[in-house]
């Protein structure tokens, strides 16, 4: 007696699972989300799993109010340079003065304010001037000549690390008036009735909530509309969840102490204008273009020279800037400030998924890259780690960033 058997075929697994049960629930779906994007989220999420870490061993001093404001003020001007730093990766460069540029200009400053009595807004005009100044040098040597972007910017590490000597003559000099020491110390004033929190910062956090939802829906729509994939319901609510209690947290901790710092606005205005030209404007996609495959950038006519030009003159500002932020914060001009600002810098962009070869990155990366070793630096300060250990860990941390690159994009590539 003979039975025949139908061989049943095994039900195909969902996208992006390993089974039947894989991409059911919750969980299931976080797990495929994460997959599917894990350049994008992996370094936030080692963030958050960084900071709660310190909070636990600190015994939550690391989210005391009066330590997230000053957290906030002693990375503000390596997260100016690493949005700048960014760019200059995106488009296959690199920039080793940003660091000795942040001390020339911090000593011009002082020259400027200190010796000759001139008014601080004018000063700060003309610090950037020069900034840009330096940056168009190198950048057009860079582009116009073709010499190699760290030959360039290993020279002008030189150049402006001994003009700062020069100008300073090898001392220190302050203090910078009032004004301008409010960029790197200054807090919004208070207004509105008397409260338990600063009212201008609750006012701002509201304010970002409603754009952050704003924003992640329009995004979510204009993806529907080009028929892209976008996350699932459960999964979008759940990142959109996140990101406002991170906002709103960070707003309570700030308005709980002096409110959000002066800083802190200019940092935010930069992050969401340079967000929005590497996302939107045609100079961000040309930058993106030429980093990612000249010869094809080229022959689709982008002008490859006049937008790596612009990409150092740029870094050259926000250099400028950032030497004024921490010329500000120290209240004087040292002729050893900014040393190994340029490295901070460049690990920022790396750990903030930025790529060897050039082309991948995002703003919102770097200033993620910058916090993870912003955080971790307060956390060993707070835990009282030696210095020597500190850079033991923050050369591991760059190590595995760029190492999870390599992985995935060999991963990709298979």
């Amino acid at each position: 007696m003979s039975t025949d058997v139908t061989a049943k075929s095994p039900a195909p697994a969902p996208p992006g699972g390993s089974g039947p049960a894989a991409g059911t629930g919750l969980l299931g779906l976080v797990l495929a989300g994460l997959r599917r994007n894990m350049r994008q989220y992996g370094m936030l999420i080692a963030l958050g799993l960084i900071v709660v870490l310190f909070a636990i061993w600190t015994d939550g001093d690391l989210l005391l109010p009066r330590n997230v404001s000053n957290l906030v003020l002693q990375n503000s001007y390596i997260l100016i340079l690493a949005i700048g730093m960014m760019l200059v990766i995106i488009a296959g460069h690199i920039d080793l003065s940003v660091g000795s540029l942040t001390a020339f200009v911090g000593a011009f400053a002082a020259v400027l304010t200190v010796q000759h009595g001139v008014a601080w807004p004018v000063a700060m005009v003309l610090c950037l001037v020069v900034g840009a100044v330096a940056g168009s040098v190198q950048g057009y040597l860079i582009a116009y000549l073709g010499i190699p972007s760290f030959i360039v910017t290993l020279a002008g590490m030189l150049l402006f690390r001994g003009l700062t000597e020069i100008l300073l003559k090898g001392q220190t000099l302050g203090p910078f008036p009032d004004g301008l020491q409010k960029l790197g110390n200054g807090f919004l004033p208070e207004a509105g009735p008397h409260t338990n929190y600063h009212n201008l910062t609750l006012l701002l956090g509201l304010v970002l909530i409603a754009a952050v939802v704003w924003q992640e829906f329009r995004d979510r729509r204009r993806q529907q509309e080009f028929s892209l994939d976008v996350l699932p319901v459960r999964l979008f609510l759940l990142k959109l969840t996140a990101l406002v209690a991170a906002v709103l947290v960070l707003t309570l901790l700030l308005a709980s102490y002096k409110g959000a710092p002066i800083v802190l606005i200019i940092l935010g205005a930069l992050v969401v204008g340079y967000g929005y030209i590497m996302r939107n404007a045609v100079f961000g996609r040309h930058i993106y273009a030429i980093g990612g495959n000249l010869p094809a950038a080229k022959l689709s006519g982008v002008k490859d020279k006049k937008v790596t030009f612009y990409v150092f003159l740029n870094m050259g500002v926000l250099a400028a800037l950032a030497g004024m932020v921490v010329a500000a914060r120290l209240n004087a001009a040292s002729p050893k400030a900014g040393v190994n600002f340029e490295l901070e810098a460049i690990a920022s962009s790396f750990i903030g998924g930025a790529s060897m070869s050039g082309g991948v990155g995002t703003v919102l990366g770097a200033i993620i890259g910058g916090l993870v070793l912003g955080v971790l630096n307060n956390g060993m300060n707070l835990l009282s780690v030696g210095t020597d250990w500190q850079q033991v860990i923050k050369g591991l941390a760059l190590l595995v960033a760029v190492g999870f690159d390599v992985w995935n994009k060999r991963k990709s590539g298979s």
